[in-house]
């Protein structure tokens, strides 16, 4: 007999105990967990739509400002958590459902058939591998999202499974600070992948971090500099910046700090706090995430937009998300 995880309607949508039970889902029932992440991705994407609709209202009342801008966002994401997981939404869940679970029926034949040769696919079932299923059943990675395991459980039949696709590093680097990205997701309402991307951009995914005279990490993950108005440790180095559209090596200072989670948290202010990264709070979207933080001068590199979109939709960081 099939177990199923007890259904929790009226969770918050940043409950990570949500995240931790559609990893057991996975793991117990393979169906019952790709059905709610199915319902997570309808979540995005009418999340997507709500905000596109909300961008259509002028911004600028008596009572806008980048507080309301952050807690409204919050809303629509509870709104549509609950629209998602509530009933029958507006069909997306279903639909990935079916096609997935199609997928899920031809890798347990596939599975067979290495076994009986005589076994073959079923219907016009896309193959999926033994050992794929095995990741959208086992990910490390997976078992800590809140808001992007459908996310995750889409690309994971797409993924070849071979060892070495990407470099370990990107992998070692995702797993290490996934948890800090998710803690500054709540901060900012930006999905945490997209916070994983660009600490990998400006850290080349960790090989290339900030580091004091001694050598150890300034853990500074993002290459936030140190201000006037910033008081604690420091570190200097050369860095590349934009004049005019041309390249120059300059030393500056940098902000230092003692973990990955201050690195984390401190960026999430940075963005939170910030009239100028206004825009940026509550993204969805890569790209348009990517191309609001450089409109607002987080860089001066004239290819940080695209550069930061290539990795967020590429297949490096889908892979290494999934683990």
């Amino acid at each position: 007999m099939a177990i199923k995880i007890q259904d929790t309607p009226n969770r918050a949508a940043f409950d990570v105990q949500s995240a931790q039970d559609l990893r057991a889902q996975f793991a117990r029932n393979p169906q019952e967990g790709l059905k709610a992440a199915a319902q997570q991705f309808e979540q995005m994407f009418l999340q997507m739509v709500l905000k596109s609709m909300r961008d259509t209202v002028p911004q600028d009342g008596l009572l806008s400002s980048d507080q309301t801008r952050l807690y409204t966002s919050l809303l629509d994401q509870q709104m549509t958590h609950d629209l998602a997981t509530r009933g029958k939404g507006v069909g997306f869940a279903r639909l990935i459902e079916e096609q997935l679970g199609r997928n899920l029926a031809a890798g347990k034949e596939a599975a067979a058939s290495d076994e009986d040769p005589a076994a073959k696919p079923a219907g016009n079932a896309l193959p999926l591998s033994a050992s794929d299923s095995r990741h959208l059943r086992h990910s490390p990675v997976l078992g800590h999202l809140p808001t992007s395991a459908a996310y995750a459980a889409q690309q994971t039949a797409a993924l070849p499974d071979k060892e070495g696709e990407i470099p370990a590093t990107a992998r070692d680097f995702a797993n290490r600070v996934w948890p800090h990205a998710v803690e500054a997701s709540r901060l900012t309402g930006i999905p945490p992948q997209f916070l994983v991307a660009h600490s990998a951009l400006e850290s080349g995914w960790g090989r290339s971090e900030i580091r004091h005279p001694d050598g150890s990490s300034s853990h500074n993950l993002f290459g936030i500099k140190a201000g006037k108005g910033w008081t604690g440790p420091t570190v200097e180095a050369t860095t590349t910046e934009y004049v005019n559209g041309e390249p120059r090596q300059v030393v500056e200072r940098f902000r230092a700090y003692a973990s990955y989670a201050d690195s984390f948290r401190d960026y999430a202010g940075l963005l939170r706090d910030s009239p100028r990264y206004g825009s940026v709070i509550g993204a969805q979207n890569g790209t348009e995430f990517a191309r609001r933080l450089q409109q607002a001068g987080y860089a001066t590199d004239p290819m940080y937009a695209d550069k930061l979109a290539r990795i967020i939709n590429g297949p490096t960081l889908r892979q290494a998300l999934i683990g």
